[in-house]
């Protein structure tokens, strides 16, 4: 029997961009990657913890069926057969990844997982910006690392909206809702940020 393999060349197609706006929350269709709720979960998405429907590749061999996240090498090295695997992709990339040889590619992702592999290591920060503001990435886009209650403020200002975490006071402070939300901005970003009171901060000088 032949096996009709994906073109790693090919755009996103209609029905690829309706598969992805479908596991959007909110999309319509299957009810998206959220994972079910469970307050044990290591994933904090939508207001609950939430089990992790992504299964990490390892960096070669063999996938199970179902979701996945892949490392930014893995992808590189075996494109067309992860597109031609189908099902939901995930992307991992470590801090500091550059994403110009990914960028034709973040559509094809339902999740970006972006790494902090300390507190005082900020370059996700920029990276997430990139995605959402230059790419136009609509898919989750989820912190993972060392993910702490005094940054996830900010991780939502540029675009974070899932975070994974394990630190016992974050999970405590999430549960309980006593995380405030930031809603005005000086420099708005994404949909839902509402432009702040002094909105020449946010105009370019000349």
């Amino acid at each position: 029997m032949d096996v009709l393999e994906a073109d790693p060349d090919a755009p996103v197609t209609e029905a690829a961009a309706a598969n992805l706006a479908a596991c959007l929350p909110g999309g319509s269709g299957r009810p998206g990657l959220s994972g079910a709720a469970d307050p044990n979960g290591p994933i904090w998405k939508e207001g609950a913890f939430r089990l992790d429907p992504f299964q990490v590749a390892p960096a070669s061999g063999e996938l199970g069926p179902g979701p996945v996240l892949v490392a930014k090498a893995r992808w590189l090295s075996d494109r067309a057969q992860l597109l031609a695997r189908g099902g939901p992709l995930g992307l991992f990339l470590e801090a500091g990844t550059g994403l110009d040889d990914v960028a034709d590619d973040v559509g094809r992702f339902v999740l970006i997982a972006l790494d902090f592999p300390k507190f005082s290591d900020g370059r996700a920060f920029s990276t997430a910006r990139l995605l959402r503001e230059k790419f136009g990435y609509r898919g989750e886009l989820r912190a993972v690392g060392n993910v702490l209650s005094d940054q996830i403020l900010f991780m939502r200002r540029v675009g974070f909206d899932a975070f994974e975490v394990s630190h016992a006071p974050t999970r405590r402070a999430l549960g309980a809702g006593e995380l405030a939300e930031v809603r005005l901005y000086y420099q708005p970003v994404g949909a839902a940020a509402e432009p702040g009171t002094r909105s020449w901060l946010r105009t370019g000088a000349g």
